[in-house]
C-alpha cells in the first residue's frame, strides 16, 4: 500500500482488516499501464459535486494512469487522479504496494487541526494557504470549499505538481492564483507575514469569524 493511500485510509477511518484485503487485491505491476480509457476520463470530467484538480495528462514523464470519477467517489475521502506505472486499479487504496510518483486528491474540506500531520510547515502556494508535511513529500492546498492533497516522492515534485494543478471538470489552466478558501484552514505551527496576510483576507473574513466563534464558546464554558 502506498504511503499516500495509508494516509487517505486513516482519514476515512477505514478498518485495518479492510485495508489488508485491499492490499492483497491490488497488485503492483512493473509494465507501463494502458492509456486511460476515454470513458473513464470523461466520467471525471463530468464529476458534478465540486472542482476536481489534476496535473494534466502526464506529470514529469509519468502518464495519467487512473481517475476515481463518480463511480469511485467516497465523500469522506474525496476523488483522486493517479500518475505512474504501478496503478492497476483505481479507488481508495490507489496503486497497491508501489510508491506513486504523484497522486492528487480533492476533497470537501471539513474543519480539523493539522497537528496530526506531524512535523510540517505552512506557506503560500499559488496565492492560497498550504501545508507541507511528510518530510516535504506531501502538500495540502486550501481553495474554494475543498482541500487539494498532493502526494509525491519529493518536495520539488510536490511543488511542481501544485504549480501544474488545473480543474479537471471545469475551465482553467495551470499557473496563476487558485480561488481562496471560503473557510479558515486549521493550520498548525508558525505562519510568516505573507501567509498571515492571506489568512486575514480570506472571503467573508473567515478566520476572524472562526476566532470569534471559538472565543464565544470559551466564554460560555468559563
Amino acid at each position: 500500500m502506498t504511503r499516500a493511500a495509508r494516509r487517505r485510509a486513516s482519514r476515512a477511518g477505514v478498518l485495518l482488516g479492510v485495508m489488508a484485503l485491499a492490499v492483497a487485491a491490488v497488485g503492483c505491476g512493473t509494465a507501463h499501464p494502458r492509456p486511460i480509457a476515454t470513458g473513464e476520463l470523461a466520467e471525471a470530467q463530468t464529476f458534478p459535486y465540486y472542482r476536481l484538480y489534476w496535473a494534466g495528462h502526464a506529470f514529469n514523464g509519468h502518464p495519467l494512469a487512473a481517475v476515481d470519477g463518480l463511480k469511485g467517489y467516497i465523500s469522506t475521502v474525496g476523488d483522486s487522479v493517479y500518475y505512474g506505472d504501478c496503478v492497476q486499479t483505481k479507488g481508495v487504496f490507489g496503486g497497491g504496494s508501489c510508491l506513486l510518483p504523484l497522486q492528487v486528491t480533492t476533497v470537501v474540506y471539513r474543519l480539523h487541526s493539522n497537528t496530526t500531520l506531524g512535523p510540517q510547515r505552512n506557506m503560500v502556494v499559488r496565492g492560497v494557504p498550504a501545508t507541507v508535511y511528510d518530510e516535504g513529500r506531501s502538500m495540502e492546498l486550501y481553495s474554494g470549499r475543498v482541500a487539494i492533497d498532493i502526494f509525491s516522492d519529493s518536495f520539488a515534485h510536490a511543488l511542481a505538481a501544485a504549480e501544474q494543478l488545473r480543474p479537471l471538470n471545469a475551465p482553467g489552466s495551470p499557473g496563476g492564483r487558485l480561488p481562496p478558501p471560503i473557510y479558515c484552514p486549521g493550520l498548525s505551527g508558525a505562519m510568516d507575514q505573507q501567509l498571515t496576510r492571506v489568512m486575514e483576507n480570506l472571503p467573508g473574513r473567515a478566520c476572524q469569524r472562526a476566532a470569534a466563534a471559538v472565543a464565544f464558546a470559551t466564554a460560555l464554558v468559563e
